[in-house]
């Protein structure tokens, strides 16, 4: 998991957060499985997660502590996520 606190040149926002997973279909079922949940804080952070491959990611935000909140957060129900695909197995392909 890349964590490096990239900050976007253009927007001079915060940028965090790439999770890989064995394939594409893993990282899209967290996807899926995690994109519902909003951020309760309005305004200051953008989690826009996209799936690229195997990779799932990314965060910006205006400040680092409203960044280390919301990946904190989200951590949380990832390894729940992550709990669940390991209980199921490997995903079969229908």
């Amino acid at each position: 998991m890349e964590t490096d606190g990239e900050t976007n040149q253009e927007s001079g926002k915060l940028e965090s957060l790439d999770v890989p997973f064995p394939s594409a279909r893993e990282a899209s079922i967290a996807l899926r499985s995690l994109s519902p949940d909003r951020e309760p804080r309005k305004g200051g952070i953008t989690k826009h997660l996209t799936v690229a491959g195997s990779t799932l990611s990314r965060w910006s935000a205006d400040e680092a502590r409203i960044l280390r909140v919301s990946v904190n957060s989200f951590l949380d129900h990832l390894k729940l996520v992550l709990e669940t695909m390991e209980m199921f197995g490997p995903p079969v392909d229908l």
